[in-house]
């Protein structure tokens, strides 16, 4: 199914750079949060004091896709045991008029397996495998520095788009007893991207080698457009010496609050 972008407004913000620079750092991750409790801390005093000197920078959304599921699950790790090279996420929501960081926002997000198959939607890209309809989905709330740390895999890839993993953020949900959530106002739906080299890379290394689909690269990807970070292109930094070692992505989004 097709992809179209859209057009409502979203923010970057890039510290200690130009606008037109858009370069996003961000600290290294900590341990995962617990399930049903705003991720763990990081660098806490690292945005407010970025804040105040940011530039921010409008930015459009990325459209919602075929394969999104509502209700899934309040979680810091959204492996499920799927193969795949570690990628820890550390994405960081701010006010797009402030800079001011969000707290208690639900950062939700929801990619393909190594093979190119979604949960809940297995088969649509030739394979066959057990399908619960939850895995590499769900989310956590940010802390009170905006901070969302989300453990997932390096996403694989279908037929006719590159690499790319799906975001939402949320405001003001509801926990369930059921490791959900509902309720809320919906601020932001987007996409992050991964660097073309450690894709390359990636391809390479067992399970994504056994992928056989032919890869559309960020240049040939009907979605992205070439816009680097302002366009959700995610900062990567190895964990280790190789590339099935995984990986820390980082970004600052901001959202329109009002």
């Amino acid at each position: 199914m097709s992809e179209a972008p859209l057009g409502r407004r979203t923010v970057l913000i890039a510290t200690g750079v130009t606008a037109a620079a858009l370069a996003v750092g961000a600290a290294a991750p900590a341990a995962p949060a617990p399930a049903l409790a705003p991720a763990t801390d990081v660098a806490d005093d690292a945005v407010p004091a970025a804040a105040a000197a940011a530039v921010c920078t409008l930015t459009k959304e990325m459209t919602e896709g075929p394969y999104y599921l509502d209700g899934q699950l309040v979680r810091a790790d959204v492996t499920e045991g799927k193969a795949g090279a570690p990628l820890k996420l550390v994405l960081t929501v701010v006010d797009d008029d402030t800079c001011a960081a969000i707290s208690n926002a639900l950062v939700e997000i929801w990619h393909c397996d190594a093979l190119g198959e979604y949960s809940g939607f297995v088969g649509n890209n030739g394979h066959s495998e057990p399908d619960d309809g939850t895995f590499l989905r769900g989310g956590v709330l940010t802390n009170a520095s905006g901070v969302a740390n989300i453990t997932t895999i390096y996403p694989g890839w279908y037929r006719g788009r590159c690499v790319h993993i799906h975001v939402k953020v949320h405001t003001g949900v509801t926990l369930t007893s059921d490791g959900s959530f509902t309720g809320g106002r919906e601020l932001h739906t987007g996409q992050l991207f991964c660097s073309e080299t450690i894709t390359t890379a990636m391809a390479k290394v067992s399970p994504y080698s056994t992928n056989k689909v032919t890869r559309t690269t960020l240049a040939q990807d009907s979605i992205y457009d070439d816009g680097g970070a302002s366009s959700g292109l995610l900062t990567l930094t190895a964990l280790g010496s190789t590339a099935s070692a995984g990986y820390t992505g980082t970004l600052t989004l901001g959202v329109e609050t009002s």
